[in-house]
């Protein structure tokens, strides 16, 4: 099969032929339709700091994907032949205290599809059952590419109550656009959107938000006096790590107020914990999704809203032959743009 591999613990990726994957008892077999290019891809690309402390090479990289199984294991149920699926990137042991209480997305043992184990920039890939997502007949292939960040935006929205809540979200990559649209969803009140980039800003407002604030050049309080609230933000979305914005959401946050924190910072930075602890508010940590009541939420969500459909849809900014993926590539690391998609029916 055709794969985008990287072949050694250094900068750079080939589109080579490697062999096909096996399934396992309890794997399935996926033909590859749709890759989305993550941040994390372009990091193994790039071979920094991060990468080579965390990617197991020789890999295949890449975890968002839609496909079609072409071929199960002996004791796979419930999954078949021809089901169109995407799948949990995160692979759990099953043992840990975490994973037996049901918490599996704090498992501590997690392999991850296309890190450390062999992903989806593929014609193929070989995935755990239990990991597999079966689709509703409605998801295109370029919108079940894209449930792995949409689990991300999920989770991190859902994480609090959001009826009639104010909104703060900073940061507007396509995880942080699509927790606008789900926020919108859900019932929020008002919604600022913060970033420095204005096509960024501008997609924001499409996604529902109601005021977006350039923060190179303006203030988050000047968002709040524009839209008549007195009184700071109920819930914050933090999905840039930017050094900047955690400390700026702090400072508009009101007392009581909740963070779910997703951005993950690449170095660290002060904040006022005095206001933290007088203010009485809440950081809590988020990573990936939960397995798999994110997964039913984002489902059932996008099987009854068209309007939520049409606006998570409108997050993919191209979708670019397989073969050109050098060009998909350049395009995922230009600032400004939303998720660039692989079609691998195009080598």
């Amino acid at each position: 099969m055709k794969a985008l591999f990287k072949g050694a613990r250094a900068a750079g990726l080939e589109l080579v032929e490697r062999p096909d994957p096996v399934a396992g008892a309890d794997e399935v077999i996926i033909k590859v339709l749709r890759t989305g290019i993550c941040g994390t891809d372009l990091h193994i690309r790039k071979w920094d700091d991060w990468a080579a402390s965390a990617v197991s090479a020789p890999l295949i990289p890449g975890h968002e994907f839609y496909g079609e199984v072409v071929e199960v294991g002996p004791l796979v149920h419930d999954i078949a032949v021809g089901d169109r699926v995407s799948g949990e990137g995160h692979i759990v042991c099953g043992t840990c205290r975490n994973c037996r209480a049901g918490r599996r997305q704090m498992c501590i043992r997690t392999v991850g599809l296309g890190v450390q184990r062999d992903g989806a920039f593929a014609e193929y890939l070989s995935l755990p059952a239990t990991n597999v997502w079966v689709h509703h007949a409605d998801v295109t292939p370029e919108l079940g590419a894209i449930f792995d960040p949409l689990g991300n935006a999920v989770h991190t929205a859902l994480m609090f109550p959001l009826v009639g809540e104010d909104v703060l979200v900073t940061g507007c990559g396509p995880i942080g656009l699509m927790a606008i649209a789900v926020a919108r969803h859900a019932g929020a009140r008002f919604i600022t959107a913060t970033d420095v980039s204005a096509p960024r800003l501008e997609m924001a407002r499409s996604m529902g938000a109601d005021q977006v604030v350039d923060v190179s050049q303006h203030d988050i309080r000047e968002a709040q006096a524009a839209l008549g609230m007195r009184e700071g933000f109920d819930i914050g979305f933090e999905m840039s790590g930017a050094p900047s914005a955690l400390p700026a959401m702090i400072d508009n946050m009101n007392h009581g107020g909740r963070i779910a924190m997703l951005g993950l910072p690449s170095s660290g930075f002060e904040i006022d914990w005095g206001k933290l602890v007088t203010h009485m508010l809440t950081i809590k940590g988020v990573y990936g999704r939960e397995m798999f009541e994110t997964w039913n939420a984002m489902g059932a969500m996008l099987q009854t809203s068209p309007v939520l459909r049409e606006s998570i849809t409108r997050v993919i900014a191209d979708v670019i032959p397989a073969r050109d993926w050098e060009r998909g590539f350049a395009a995922a690391e230009s600032a400004g743009t939303g998720k660039i998609i692989l079609d691998w029916t195009e080598l």
